[in-house]
Formats: structure tokens, C-alpha cells, sequence
């Protein structure tokens, strides 16, 4: 009697695991299934979160809760049924469903501050201040409620911008007054009309402190702006070194202009795979393709990069002639390379974390300098082997080296 009812007891817990599996495969398609995607397309997500209500957001987060309790307690109340089907595959199903759960919950709750950067090169370019006209790129944050800083806090975010590790030349500034005018550092070159135009591009109100950079180099400005607007969150207590927002940058330039080589240079490395969409521009435009590179960024730190490697000998050598390659050169430094497609190399790629950057995100360090082995000072030079230090002439000699230093006249 006992095995007759054990038996018949199994028998209810696998139809019961059956139904239950089934049932989460079709939650886990018809509801969990958008969430896979909004790392790579946010826009995407919002629609789906703005569609299903809030509650329905919360709702899946706790039946994934749920889920996982059925998974880790095999044994308990829950092992009947749902309890029984979870526990065989609880390894698959914790992962699954909690990463899920603590994307949801990072992508509701989680965000990194504001302070956007906005261009403002159609508005500020020719108005007489040379500073602004000659520079190739122009832009700015806005830093709410800010207005009341003192002319020696913008003084000391002027010098911050200056520092050799920064390098900007300077720093402009505008306050929106409570009446809503616009008063500047740069007022006597720019109407109110058009200072008003450049508040309508920060969205700002009045009270907001609105911060510009401008220079010759549009990446290199753009870096220094990052710098920047790091520094005013800090100041403002915007950032929370507790919290950890992650994103994935994607949609990389394939090329880049060289002034100095007078040609398209690859901005990740010559390998890289482009998107297969913009593989036919390669022939009409190639500085419109964009690669298949990806960086992950951790409260605006990148601490991984990687690529799709390029696979076919063809498209490679498409890539070295944009480059300026000619195909002898391209074989004798690269033949190796060349010649292993000939073999049928697979589609493959990759991504390198900076464990050195993970530390000193969870250590709460603005620096990575504490977190590696050999740390550099600012001048290049490894205080703690006292390197680079001078050779041995026997060095050179085994070498056949000779070092002839020009004394300045």
C-alpha cells in the first residue's frame, strides 16, 4: 500500500513538473523574453515596461523570486509540483532567473546621474569669440541647481581642467538667473537671444550652472568634458561609489581620420570585424561603417573591450587596402595571418576584462594606480624599481646599441 501510494505520489510530481515547465517556458516568451534584449536596445524595453504597467514589472521580478526559492529549497513545502521540476535544474534556473531579476531591478532603480553633454557648435561658432570659432569641437553639461557656485569654485574647476592630466585651456560658463536671462563669462561676444538658444539645448531652469569646453581635438575635448562633469558630480554628491551602473557601448566608428598620416586609420585594431549591414560601404563611404566592437563600462569606467575578429581573406584584405596597404606590404607583415584563412578560419571574437579596474570600482578608487603591480607617476616613470634607469655600456655593446643624446643649444 505504502509503494502504491509513493508511486502514485511521483506520478502526481511529474505531471505537476511537466505543467509547470511548460507554464514557465511560455511566461518566460511572452513576458521574459524582451527583457533579454535591453542592454542592447533600452528603447526597446521602455516600450515593453510602459505596455505591461509597472505592476507587471514587479510582478515578474517575484515570480522569478519565487522561482528561485523553489530552486534552492528541494527539500522543503515547495518540492511538491513546482518544487520537484525546479530542483532538477536548479543550477540553470538561479542563474537564469536571478541575473534577469537583477537586470530588471538595475535597469529600473540603478542609473547612473545626469548631466548629458550637448553640442553647441550650430550655436556658439561664429560670433567672434575665436576661442569657440576655431575649435573643432564645442560642448557642455549642465549641473542643476549649480548657479549659486562662487566665482572662486569656478575658478578651481577652471585650474581642475588645466591639470597636465586634463589639458584643457579653459573653461567657459553661463548661469541661468531666476528670471530666466542667461549671464555668462563670455557675454560680451554672444546676445541674449543666442544665449537662450544654447539654455533651450541644455533644457536648463533657472538656478542651473551650464560648464563648455571647447578645442582643436573633438575626442580628446570630449575626454576632458567626462573629466569634468565626473568632478562636479563628485562636488555635488551625485555619485555613489555603492552603486553599480553597467552599460554596453556599441556601435563603434570602424575608422578614423589621421591628420598627421593623411588617411583612415582603424580605431579598435585592423581585425575587427564590421557590421554585416555596413559591409557594402566599405567600397562608397568607409567612414560611415561602423564596427562590431563592444566595450562594458561600470559607473563610466570601461573595464572590458572586445571584438568580432574578421574570418575571411577577402574582406581582410579589403580592410588592409583601406587602411593604405598595398598588397606586398599587407602579405609581408601579415601573410601569416592571410594564409590561415586559406584553412577556413570560424567566425570568432572576444572580450578582455581589466581586473585592475574591478578592483578599484569595488575599492571605491577614482584610480587604478593603488591596484596594479608596477604603478607609473605621471611622468612615465616606475618609482618603485626606479625604472627607466640608465644601462650598462656592456647592455648596449651585446646589443649593438649606441645612444647619442643631443644636447640642447
Amino acid at each position: 500500500m505504502d509503494n502504491h501510494n509513493e508511486k502514485k505520489t511521483k506520478q502526481i510530481k511529474r505531471i505537476l513538473a511537466i505543467i509547470t515547465i511548460v507554464f514557465v517556458i511560455l511566461i518566460g516568451y511572452f513576458i521574459g523574453r524582451p527583457l533579454v534584449h535591453f542592454v542592447s536596445d533600452p528603447k526597446q524595453f521602455r516600450v515593453w515596461v510602459n505596455d505591461k504597467g509597472i505592476w507587471g514589472v514587479l510582478g515578474f521580478i517575484g515570480m522569478n523570486i519565487l522561482q528561485v526559492l523553489l530552486a534552492v529549497i528541494p527539500g522543503g513545502p515547495f518540492e511538491i509540483g513546482a518544487g520537484y521540476a525546479f530542483g532538477v535544474i536548479r543550477g540553470t534556473l538561479i542563474c537564469d532567473f536571478a541575473m534577469t531579476t537583477a537586470s530588471v531591478i538595475i535597469f529600473l532603480f540603478v542609473r547612473r546621474f545626469g548631466m548629458k553633454f550637448v553640442e553647441l557648435m550650430d550655436i556658439m561658432k561664429g560670433h567672434g569669440f575665436s576661442v569657440f570659432d576655431d575649435a573643432a569641437y564645442i560642448g557642455g553639461i549642465c549641473a542643476e541647481g549649480a548657479a549659486s557656485y562662487t566665482r572662486k569654485q569656478l575658478d578651481q574647476l577652471t585650474e581642475f581642467v588645466k591639470k597636465p592630466q586634463i589639458g584643457a585651456k579653459g573653461m567657459v560658463y553661463a548661469r541661468v538667473e531666476a528670471d530666466g536671462n542667461v549671464k555668462s563669462s563670455v557675454d560680451k561676444f554672444y546676445s541674449q537671444e543666442v544665449l537662450q538658444q544654447m539654455k533651450e539645448a541644455f533644457s536648463a531652469k533657472p538656478g542651473d550652472l551650464i560648464l563648455i569646453l571647447s578645442g582643436p581635438d573633438a575626442m580628446k575635448t570630449r575626454k576632458q568634458l567626462c573629466e569634468l562633469r565626473l568632478e562636479v558630480g563628485r562636488q555635488l554628491g551625485l555619485r555613489d561609489k555603492n552603486k553599480f551602473a553597467c552599460l554596453w557601448v556599441v556601435d563603434f566608428p570602424m575608422f578614423e581620420w589621421s591628420e598627421e598620416e593623411g588617411r583612415l586609420m582603424a580605431m579598435h585594431h585592423p581585425f575587427t570585424h564590421p557590421k554585416e549591414e555596413d559591409i557594402p560601404l566599405l567600397d562608397t563611404d568607409p567612414a560611415a561603417v561602423r564596427a562590431d566592437a563592444y566595450d562594458m563600462v561600470v559607473n563610466g569606467v570601461e573595464v572590458g573591450g572586445g571584438s568580432i575578429r574578421i574570418h575571411d581573406s577577402q574582406l581582410q584584405a579589403k580592410m588592409f587596402e583601406i587602411l593604405g596597404f598595398t598588397p606586398e606590404r599587407a602579405q609581408e607583415q601579415f601573410g601569416f595571418l592571410m594564409n590561415a584563412f586559406k584553412y577556413g578560419a570560424p567566425p570568432h571574437g572576444g572580450l578582455a576584462y581589466g581586473l585592475d579596474r574591478w578592483v578599484s570600482l569595488f575599492a571605491g578608487l577614482d584610480s587604478i594606480r593603488d591596484c596594479i603591480a608596477f604603478p607609473k607617476n605621471n611622468s612615465g616613470r616606475d618609482v618603485m624599481l626606479d625604472a627607466p634607469a640608465a644601462l650598462d655600456q656592456s647592455q648596449l655593446d651585446e646589443l649593438n646599441l649606441v645612444v647619442d643624446i643631443k644636447e640642447d643649444k
